[in-house]
This record gives structure tokens, sequence and C-alpha cells, in this order.
């Protein structure tokens, strides 16, 4: 995911607002940075309805030749009322939400977590016994999720640091069918350009 540094990002993007200029640069690069090996090549790259993260997906599916796959849940947390403004903008309009990182009008943690988690398995059910699946999408939308499929109590999540642009983390499935947390923001690129998420930017 590709993003301005210093304002929430829209879920519904603005005409001539969909990317940050640094994230139109930063985003094809993400894949090549990692290209997987023989044996681990990806069997699905599946991504979300914004363009900045589609970006991602498509320079992907040019690497590895396959089809991306489609799931609205995989879209950004809805900031509500925030999306657009400063964190500065949010701490002096927001005082007592921007405490509790809850935007008026928006997803709540828990239901971000338990919509992307559940399109991440929907995604894991199609794929082979040893496949493996590429998601193409947001910060804060990935910590969740894999928060969701890691089965981690939600007083632990923002424990789990934040991811910044076009770097990954990477899931693995244990004997026992639950997944263990492998690499986390990883692929850091020069002068990173970080997220909307709470863990990013320190508000």
């Amino acid at each position: 995911m590709a993003a301005r540094p210093d304002r929430l990002e829209p879920r519904t993007p603005l005409p001539g607002q969909d990317r940050h200029p640094a994230g139109r640069d930063r985003a094809p690069a993400g894949p090549r940075r990692r290209p997987p090996p023989d044996r681990a090549a990806p069997h699905r790259p599946a991504r979300l309805p914004l363009q900045r993260a589609a970006d991602t997906a498509r320079s992907l599916a040019e690497l590895t030749g396959l089809p991306i796959g489609f799931d609205r849940d995989l879209i950004e947390r809805d900031g509500g009322e925030w999306e657009g403004l400063t964190s500065r903008e949010i701490r002096e309009r927001y005082p007592a939400e921007h405490a509790a990182w809850q935007p008026p009008g928006g997803e709540t943690s828990a239901q971000v977590a338990k919509r992307v988690g559940a399109a991440l398995e929907r995604a894991l059910d199609d794929l082979p016994p040893t496949g493996l699946l590429v998601v193409a999408s947001h910060g804060a939308a990935l910590r969740l999720g894999m928060s969701h499929l890691l089965g981690l109590p939600e007083e632990t999540w923002e424990r789990l640091g934040g991811l910044s642009n076009c770097c990954w983390s990477v899931l693995a499935e244990m004997r026992d069918g639950g997944w263990r947390l492998v690499e986390h923001n990883a692929g850091t690129l020069p002068e990173p350009v970080l997220g909307d998420d709470r863990t990013d930017n320190g508000a």
C-alpha cells in the first residue's frame, strides 16, 4: 500500500487524489523487492478495489502471470469523519475519539478484523494444500486481519506493529491448523512512507 504520510487516506478516492506521487513510484517496486522462490510461487494474488493497492497486485500479476482475485472486504478501514484529515486536524477536532482511536462514523477495530479476517479465510479455502496466497491491501486492514487469523485477543492487537508502505508480512500454517507470523513489515524501502494505522504514526 502507498499513501500520503500525513493524512488519513479516504476509502473512496477523490478524483485526482487516489494516490500520493511518492506512492505511485513505490507501489510497483514492492513485489520486485522479494521475488518468490520457485518452491513458493504464489497461486493467487488477491487485491482490494482501491487503485493504490491494485497497482501493487497488478505488478505481481505481471511477474507471475497469474490472474488477480477481487474481494471488497479487503478494503481499508472506514475512517468515517476522519478521512482526508491530517493527524493534527484529527487531534484538534476529535480529542476524545483520537485518544480511543475510534473515528466517528467509521469502523471499530473489531469490525475490521472480522471483515478482513473472513476475506483472508475465504481466499485460503480456495488454495491447494501447499498453495501460497499473496494479498495486496492496506496497513490497518492487514494488521487487524492478520490478528484475527492468528487468533490474538483484541487487547493485544496494538502490540503487532503497523505495516509501512510497500512492505509485507508472511504467515505460515502450523501442524495444528493455526497460523504463525514468520515475517512482519519486511522490505522497508528507503525513507518509508508510513500508513494510516495508529501503530504506524504514533498518534
